[in-house]
């Protein structure tokens, strides 16, 4: 019966995900944890998840022109290295998964609580972005980009949390010129490799349950397209504020673990 579970789960989050947008990661780690897999293995099989879910749709937006592939190789030169970094120090640091499971989890509740910050002021990042948008300034977004990058790849290998809201706030702030539809390809262009890489080291740390990876993609791929069709019947300004409520609550949970 577990694996109906674990489907289901899948298909919820598929769901949520095509209708909103909003990261899987955010949804799926702490639906896993909840389930009662440890830290290490809910970060590691859902890395590879949406490294997988996400693949599509960098795909779909490279088609229609939507990926700025300059800005994702100034992202990816600072998130890889990162998320390579971070997972050869708790390879070096803790003999075993066990032992870096609060730290996991600390970790999950800060990018919680700034994913639904982000979601709740979307609109507001953005005007600000546009408002303060200084030109002589532009020597500087390459070097920030990277910056970014790292930060993101330290997190996302924490928590699987964060290449998506975090990362298209991100572009929204240092590149408020870029259109929203470039900023989300742009985005989910980065978030594969970075997803990928991650999860590749989660799996060399032995943190991924492949049958439980199995279960959540053959629920999530169906799910993800039957929600991106309805998501125009379903009040944006109503289901984003109800999200970013539940991903607040539970980031404060984890914070104060």
């Amino acid at each position: 019966m577990d694996i109906l579970l674990y489907i289901a789960a899948g298909a919820g989050v598929g769901f949520i995900v095509g209708m909103t947008g909003i990261g899987g990661g955010a949804l799926m780690t702490p639906l896993l944890m909840m389930f009662g897999f440890p830290a290490h293995t809910a970060v590691g099989t859902d890395l590879l998840y949406a490294s997988l879910t996400k693949a599509s749709g960098a795909y779909s937006h490279h088609q229609q022109r939507h990926v700025n592939w300059h800005l994702v190789k100034l992202l990816a030169a600072g998130s890889i290295p990162a998320a390579l970094i971070t997972g050869a120090l708790l390879s070096f640091l803790f003999t075993d998964a066990e032992h870096y499971g609060d730290l996991l989890k600390s970790s999950l509740g800060i990018m919680l609580v700034l994913t639904a910050l982000v979601i709740f002021f979307r609109s507001k990042i953005q005007r600000y972005a546009i408002q303060r948008h200084a030109g002589n300034l532009a020597h500087l977004r390459p070097a920030a980009t990277v910056a970014m990058g790292v930060l993101l790849g330290i997190f996302v290998t924490l928590t699987s949390v964060g290449a998506g809201a975090i990362g298209t706030a991100i572009l929204m702030l240092l590149y408020p010129a870029l259109r929203s539809t470039n900023i989300v390809g742009t985005d989910i262009a980065h978030a594969v490799p970075l997803t990928l890489a991650a999860g590749l080291i989660h799996m060399g740390l032995g943190n991924v349950d492949f049958f439980l990876l199995g279960a959540l993609l053959l629920g999530s791929i169906p799910a993800i397209h039957l929600g991106s069709i309805l998501s125009r019947r379903v009040p944006d300004a109503v289901l984003r504020p109800v999200l970013a409520s539940l991903l607040l609550i539970m980031g404060v949970r984890y914070m104060a673990f």
